[in-house]
């Protein structure tokens, strides 16, 4: 009978472990921290929860914008009105990487009727000289020239291939960007940024007004 009895503790005991009791138990009290932890009242507490909800929009957000425009700072807030009529100061543009598609020059587009922002060509972003410490320009691309042709009629020799530009504007902007003393050199492919896709408008008054860095906008140069 004593044996008996210890067997049947033993079997009693076995039947009741649970392998997973600690797992369960700490998801348990991982969820009552969470729990706590949102409805805290606490301004710190408060603080710390809205900067990781920031950091989570942010980081969807750029995550989103890489998969669509092939980048993680897909927008510019214009600042100048030299694409008027067709981008106007307070616009946000879209960009999208030049790693996901070719850029057409006006000349291009008008041979097989293609049109971005009512007019032939795309309108693309770029930085003078590929370097940080210019604001990026956004204008359309006209034409491209290799290295030794004129870059107009008449015009001087191109020191180096790449894209002619112009704004759209035709009181502000009656010359290409390299005739009127915007910047005096053809735009290398590798310094475009990408180009402009889609625009909402007025939106960037925000950024123009408040230095809203952490939503990576950019801004367009004045000319």
């Amino acid at each position: 009978m004593g044996c008996l009895n210890i067997m049947s503790k033993k079997n009693r005991k076995k039947k009741n472990y649970n392998p997973n009791y600690g797992k369960e138990n700490a998801t348990y009290e991982l969820k009552k921290l969470i729990k706590k932890f949102n409805e805290s009242d606490n301004f710190w507490i408060g603080l710390v929860h809205d900067i990781i909800f920031v950091a989570f929009v942010v980081g969807a957000f750029m995550l989103v914008s890489y998969i669509i425009f092939g980048t993680y700072t897909p927008m510019v807030a214009v600042e100048s009105g030299s694409m008027e009529p067709h981008l106007q100061i307070g616009d946000i543009v879209f960009i999208q990487s030049t790693d996901r598609t070719d850029i057409i020059t006006y000349e291009d587009g008008k041979k097989i009727n293609y049109k971005s922002f009512k007019d032939y060509g795309d309108v693309i972003l770029y930085k003078k000289y590929g370097s940080n410490a210019y604001t990026p320009i956004i204008h359309r691309a006209m034409y491209y020239v290799e290295k030794g042709e004129q870059m107009w009629k008449n015009g001087p020799i191109a020191p180096h291939s790449g894209y002619i530009t112009k704004g759209d504007n035709k009181i502000t902007n009656q010359y290409y960007d390299q005739q009127g003393g915007v910047f005096p050199e053809p735009v290398k492919k590798e310094w475009v940024i990408g180009i402009a896709r889609a625009r909402i408008p007025l939106v960037g008054y925000v950024r123009l007004l408040i230095p809203l860095d952490i939503l990576h906008i950019t801004r367009e140069v004045k000319v």
